[in-house]
């Protein structure tokens, strides 16, 4: 019997590249090590001072927004008493001609679940119906639900209520474009006043009662910005989450700007404009996401003055699917960076206003919130830090990478002292959003593709409630269609990758690490994996 053949692996590949893997390994090894020393550390070392430069200004920032703050609630009047404010009565004699002409405008995009809300609350204001003129300004695309809103201002104008039902051929220059169309309307011309409400947005009968005024006896007033308070606050952890953020900005960052500047930027609804202001600056532009801040930043350097009511408080909806959330944090950080690259000269240049103005909205409206807060989160701790694990030569003070963040945290959580026992879910879900925000902020700033995307945020209303109570009672009432989407829908590959780079940091720091890095990694590995795989807030 003849001997099996055997094929020499020589014959099949070359001797060149029969290489052992502790050959291999120790080629990967020595690469590294020769690029390591002249290229890595002093980059890596660059990386963590600049992180660490922007980590300073943050804190100083917050630092000096809390002092701020304190001394406002302590010593500060009330706008009441820093402005002249005397309600406006009925008379007799005069009827409602004291009161002056308010326009109450409502955008609206397909707002199937929460069309109604707005419309009746804004039918509901406590003003005489002869001064009151509402707009509602639908840019809708599924003929359905244009049908249904003007059935609904049809049924209200039944009642007596000065509403009209608008619409234009195209959506261009989408709310900014609606909001100036709506102002152009022969009927609106004698308005003095326009306030605009959100779709979700449904403000108590007392809302212009409370704020008009302000704008009635102080000619220099261009807009009174009341609070957000939210409805679904409790519906999922997202929405808690979104409440810390906004509670911050509203209760600290808007009252603020309020009481030292008197400007502070428009929330884009819950606010009401003197519609002469709004002509002076320019009118409504399309140029950026954020319409809203493009118009707040040209009044006030035009010398106008803002008011913010704290204790003005406008019940609205916060997006409670991750999907939505993601696309509304891509405008509002794009906007604002786009906004700044295209207003810094012209405020700059500006002559009206003080000095010491300008360097509040170019620095601290401006640089240290809308860029450099997101960017010093992301870099810092989910790619800078990181890397320092992998080259032990690169050294982050303890002060900080612990120190300053626990305060910034600790300062961040002042405008929500119920959740304060979700702070460290906070940090960790604030530091995969800053994947994005980062993102959508350089956008913004070099004009790339994205930065006019506009997406309406999807808005549920009542929907998943009725949904779950149908099926509680397992009544006959017909609940809303769920859309069902498959589990690769939901994927999001970049925090999927972010997820796959810490964990493998984070094992490097177990077996080699002598800082105890792991234990965050580990922690952060797992937010950004549950939010790569979609299971964040409401699913639908």
């Amino acid at each position: 019997m003849a001997e099996t053949a055997q094929i020499s692996p020589k014959l099949l590949m070359p001797e060149a590249f029969l290489v052992s893997r502790d050959d291999i390994k120790g080629q990967i090894g020595l690469m590294w090590e020769l690029i390591k020393a002249p290229l890595i550390v002093p980059l890596l070392k660059l990386g963590v001072y600049v992180c660490l430069a922007m980590s300073l200004m943050l804190f100083i920032e917050r630092l000096y927004m809390g002092i701020v703050i304190i001394l406002v609630k302590l010593f500060w009047k009330k706008p009441e008493k820093r402005y002249k404010f005397e309600p406006i009565e009925d008379d007799e004699e005069l009827g409602s001609s004291n009161f002056p002409v308010v326009l109450v405008q409502i955008p609206m995009f397909n707002e199937k679940e929460v069309y109604k809300i707005s419309i009746g609350a804004a039918c509901g204001l406590s003003w005489p119906s002869d001064r009151l003129v509402i707009q509602v300004l639908d840019d809708s695309t599924d003929p359905a639900i244009k049908l249904m809103v003007e059935q609904e201002c049809q049924r209200w104008a039944s009642k007596g209520v000065n509403i009209t039902y608008q619409i234009r051929e195209n959506r261009t220059g989408y709310k900014a474009g609606a909001l100036k169309e709506g102002l152009k309307r022969s009927y609106v011309k004698h308005c003095e006043y326009v306030a605009i409400i959100d779709a979700d947005f449904r403000p108590e009968p007392d809302f212009l009662r409370r704020s008009i005024p302000f704008l009635v006896h102080n000619p220099d007033i261009a807009l009174v910005q009341a609070r957000w308070r939210f409805v679904n606050a409790e519906e999922c952890l997202l929405t808690r989450m979104q409440e810390m953020s906004l509670d911050y900005h509203f209760t600290v960052e808007q009252e603020v700007g309020s009481a030292t500047h008197a400007f502070f930027g428009f929330n884009g609804t819950a606010g009401i404009w003197r519609i002469a202001a709004i002509n002076e600056a320019g009118g409504w532009k399309d140029r950026t996401t954020v319409e809203d801040m493009d118009l707040a930043v040209r009044a006030s350097l035009r010398g106008w003055k803002f008011v913010y009511l704290g204790d003005l408080q406008v019940k609205s909806e916060l997006p409670s699917t991750f999907k939505a959330f993601r696309f509304q944090q891509h405008r509002w950080s794009c906007g604002p960076a786009n906004l700044f690259r295209k207003m810094l000269w012209e405020i700059i240049q500006n002559k009206k206003v003080k000095f010491w103005k300008k360097v509040y909205v170019i620095y601290s409206f401006f640089f240290v919130r809308k860029i450099i807060a997101h960017m010093v989160t992301f870099f810092f701790y989910c790619v800078v830090l990181p890397l320092t694990i992998l080259v032990p030569e690169v050294h982050v003070p303890i002060w900080g990478a612990v120190y300053i963040p626990s305060i910034i945290t600790i300062l961040n959580s002042v405008g929500t002292p119920r959740s304060i026992h979700l702070l460290f879910y906070w940090i960790l879900f604030e530091n995969v959003m800053s994947l994005h925000r980062t993102k959508a902020t350089f956008i913004g700033l070099l004009e790339a593709g994205r930065a006019n995307e506009w997406v309406v945020t999807e808005k549920l209303g009542d929907a998943v409630k009725k949904a779950a109570e149908a099926a509680k009672n397992k009544t006959n009432v017909k609940a809303p269609r769920k859309l069902r989407f498959k589990f690769t829908d939901r994927l999001n590959t970049l925090e999927l990758g972010f997820a796959a780079f810490l964990f493998l940091c984070g094992c490097y720091d177990f077996v080699h690490g002598k800082n105890n890095y792991f234990v965050y990694l580990f922690l952060q590995t797992i937010t950004f994996f549950i939010t790569g795989i979609g299971y964040v807030g409401t699913i639908i």
